[in-house]
């Protein structure tokens, strides 16, 4: 004999209750049908207008005290001929970077010494002036450059290249449907995702203190392009004729 606990009712008079419709709902979960995932993209091959170049130097001493004051010394004075070139509106842009002192310890594992590092970031899209720059900062060297896309010239192309993506997926929607026999499609889901140039910017050269420019030579520079795309990605309901 089955023995019905009062939890028992409730329950099963709750189910009773419940609309058909909810009852079915509740019991299974159908599949859509004639659903079709997508994507397409489009991309803009544009000129790289903006050049960061890093400078740095090393110093060791058996000191803090005395390490930290070179650095100091030789950053103030990168800082103050770079500052004669900058220029507002993103044209040259000047920061510092790390500075940082340690200590320096040997093969015994025991402190040797002191060490330590200092840097200075210029950027910005005037490159011939950033170029004459590199020539004139002698108490740094270059460490390392790149070139990028700045935020206005990225700005005034992505909107035309994820225009061209989206017109471009639903191009493909409309030939997916008409191919397998369809009248048209309606959109589910869909995301559009740009590349974001900013974050991994591709290093230009690398210079070590050796073959660091000579005094008032500029440094050579050449840009080149990269590419804005867009990608636009989902899924489409196919509809019957």
């Amino acid at each position: 004999m089955h023995r019905i606990t009062a939890a028992g009712l409730v329950g099963l008079s709750s189910m009773l209750a419940a609309p058909a419709g909810a009852q079915t709902a509740l019991a299974t979960t159908v599949a859509p049908s004639n659903v079709v995932s997508l994507n397409a993209s489009a991309s803009m091959e544009v000129p790289k207008d903006q050049l960061t170049v890093v400078f740095s130097t090393n110093r060791e001493g058996p000191d803090a005290a005395q390490v930290q004051s070179q650095l100091k010394q030789a950053l103030d004075a990168a800082l103050a001929e770079a500052r004669k070139a900058a220029k507002p509106g993103g044209q040259v842009e000047v920061q510092t970077g790390n500075f940082a002192v340690y200590p320096r310890y040997n093969n015994r594992g025991t402190p040797g010494g002191w060490t330590g590092s200092a840097e200075l970031i210029v950027e910005g899209k005037d490159m011939p002036a950033i170029a004459q720059l590199v020539g004139r900062i002698q108490t740094l060297t270059v460490a390392r450059s790149s070139f990028g896309l700045s935020r206005e010239a990225r700005e005034a192309v992505d909107a035309e290249v994820t225009a061209q993506a989206i017109a471009r997926f639903k191009l493909k929607a409309e030939q997916v449907a008409r191919q397998f026999g369809f009248g048209g499609w309606a959109l589910r889901e869909v995301q559009v995702q740009g590349t974001d140039l900013s974050v991994h910017p591709q290093p230009m050269m690398r210079m070590q203190a050796s073959a660091a420019p000579a005094a008032d030579a500029p440094l050579p520079v050449e840009a080149g392009k990269t590419a804005v795309t867009a990608t636009v990605s989902g899924s489409v309901q196919l509809s019957p004729r």
